[in-house]
């Protein structure tokens, strides 16, 4: 069945689910203000876009993997001894860095520092959808959970970097938003890491793998040897990948018009849209299946975003809006469609690790999409982000190949007094 907004306010109101709740929300929102806020503090201190480019791509190489390793680890010892130990080791590798940016040490050892605070940096988004598992039931109340996670994450992937380019430009010192956005994730996570629900998560973990009940995920590559899991990941790349060519070109088709700021004016809206079609969509998904909502909603993301691009070079900023309103409904949907997705194609005990993949994919996504907006758009002029649109199709297409992965994982519904 479809959420209701009744289920919205179910789920959130869970008895032991607003100390989780609010701790999350506290500890991610820095997670698209990280990069840029250090971004902007070493182009203040060095004067150099290549420097600050090099140092910011370090930390999301190492946000990155440090994600996937983060996620096994939480699965197979519980999300409370590992948070703990990585907010300190964190709090060295940021402190570090603060140091090397402010003496302009030498750039391979910023650079090193930026790698290892990115691995270091909590990644608790997975920890944080894995536990609704264990405060929701399945069905309508925990799919209306997931919803709020895409939410939240989407609001704050807006609102972190906007507050990052504030701090940097409205306080004396360049280093504010960095260290704003370390504070955040050290007190969110250390306050997530002790909240009842998650330590009770944590021993029953632990409990269940010492005696064997739940087994573990071997290899390299752990769950990610799933192929329904794997083609969850490639939704959430094909994501990233439009998403992060729409965020660049938006900003160049508007400078294009003569009007810079109303780029983060349309990315505001952008994401204003996605929350409210986000929720009406949980409550009447469409396609019901999923192996076949992820290849059609990136389909139509695509679709839209390469009409974003086609329109951008006529100036018109009101036709841009009114394409990328429609690009931006698309958005949620398609994130809470990825949690579904993680929770249909996991194994037992292994969801944080699982969701943390999506999280990797769609990083990847949205750092391969900027930059190749960025080269479009110098070769081509500001139209040229429709080609990541365009390129969001052949990913939806591989998704439309792969879509049997994911329908082999998903649950078969039996009519009652039907023979099971």
């Amino acid at each position: 069945m479809p959420a209701a907004l009744s289920d919205y306010r179910a789920a959130l109101g869970t008895p032991g689910a607003a100390a989780p709740v609010c701790a999350s929300v506290l500890g991610r929102f820095p997670i698209a203000m990280h990069s840029l806020a250090t971004l902007l503090y070493v182009r203040e201190v060095h004067g150099s876009y290549a420097v600050a480019g090099a140092v910011s791509a370090a930390l999301l190489v190492g946000t990155a993997v440090g994600t996937v390793v983060q996620g096994r680890v939480l699965d197979r010892l519980g999300p409370t001894r590992p948070m703990l130990v990585l907010v300190a080791v964190y709090l060295l590798c940021v402190t570090g860095l603060v140091l090397s940016i402010e003496s302009r040490a030498a750039l391979p050892l910023t650079v090193a520092f930026a790698v290892v605070t990115g691995l270091a940096t909590p990644a608790f988004e997975g920890s944080s959808r894995a536990l609704w598992s264990d405060l929701t039931p399945p069905g309508p109340r925990r799919e209306a959970a997931y919803t709020y996670e895409a939410i939240s994450l989407e609001v704050f992937f807006i609102m972190g970097p906007a507050l990052a380019a504030v701090l940097v430009v409205a306080t004396p010192w360049p280093g504010t938003a960095l260290v704003v956005a370390a504070t955040a994730e050290i007190v969110g996570t250390t306050w997530f890491a002790l909240t009842a629900a998650v330590r009770r998560r944590s021993a029953r973990i632990r409990a269940e793998r010492a005696d064997g009940s739940l087994p573990v995920e071997a290899g390299l590559l752990g769950v990610f040897r799933r192929p329904g899991l794997r083609t969850v990941a490639l939704a959430s790349l094909g994501f990233g990948l439009v998403a992060g060519t729409a965020e660049v070109g938006v900003i160049a088709a508007t400078a294009f018009a003569g009007s810079p700021a109303a780029g983060g004016v349309l990315l505001s809206l952008w994401s204003v849209v996605s929350v409210l079609t986000g929720v009406l969509y949980g409550m009447r998904p469409w396609p019901r299946p999923l192996h076949l909502r992820l290849p059609v909603l990136l389909a139509g993301f695509a679709v839209l975003v390469t009409a974003m691009g086609l329109v951008s070079p006529l100036g018109s900023l009101v036709l841009l809006a009114v394409v990328m309103m429609a690009a931006g409904a698309l958005i949620t949907p398609q994130v809470t469609a990825h949690s579904l997705g993680v929770e249909q194609t996991a194994p037992a005990g292994s969801a944080t690790e699982a969701f943390n993949w999506m999280v990797m994919a769609a990083v990847l996504g949205v750092s391969v999409g900027q930059a190749l907006s960025g080269v479009m758009i110098d070769l081509v002029g500001p139209g040229g982000y429709a080609a990541g649109g365009a390129l969001g199709l052949l990913v939806a297409g591989l998704l439309w190949l792969r879509r049997g992965s994911v329908a082999d994982t998903e649950p078969r519904v039996v009519a009652a007094g039907s023979p099971a």
